[in-house]
């Protein structure tokens, strides 16, 4: 029996990218102006050290300077919270004007815009939100604090729960 040659694949296997010279080169260069940019970074200075004794320092070896503070550019400092709270009234905000603007826009083309009934429907969407927000804020507040109790020495905990009902006009209370 003879044996064949294997005949050379002219198409790239299943699943191998195509080798494009012309890409490969441009990639190559934008990794080494990135790289050229990281290794410029690197060697220009984004702190200093104070070393003279002279200057006071915190605790932790910070240096305290007698410079006053400067205002920075840019936004001021917040707390995570802050941030937080921030971003969900930007991020609410936005999805108003988005919703009652498209809204706005479709009555508008309908002629059914009514602005006494859009008043009502949007008044009463956000009356609904902000009491919806109201309650979930009480929720929270009323779950209880946990308690952590560290005794040392013989101790009898009661924990007993009275419940009482009253009701009528005059209500004597026996809680013994």
């Amino acid at each position: 029996m003879t044996v064949l040659p294997e005949p050379k694949p002219t198409a790239p296997a299943a699943g191998q990218a195509h080798r494009d010279t012309a890409i490969e080169d441009a990639a190559d260069k934008m990794l080494a102006a990135l790289n050229a940019a990281i290794q410029q970074e690197k060697q220009q200075p984004t702190a200093i050290r104070i070393e003279d004794p002279s200057v006071p320092s915190w605790e932790d070896g910070s240096r305290i300077g007698t410079t006053p503070p400067v205002d920075q550019p840019g936004r001021a400092s917040m707390s995570s919270k802050a941030v937080d709270d921030s971003v969900r009234m930007w991020s609410f905000g936005g999805m108003a004007v988005l919703v009652c603007g498209g809204v706005s826009l479709v009555m508008v083309a309908s002629d059914k815009a009514d602005p006494t009934a859009i008043g009502v429907f949007f008044g009463g969407l956000a009356a609904l939100a902000l009491a919806i927000a109201r309650l979930l804020r009480r929720a929270g507040q009323a779950v209880p604090a946990e308690t952590h109790n560290h005794i040392s020495g013989p101790v009898h905990v009661d924990q007993r729960e009275t419940k009482n009902k009253n009701t009528g006009i005059w209500v004597k209370n026996n809680n013994g």
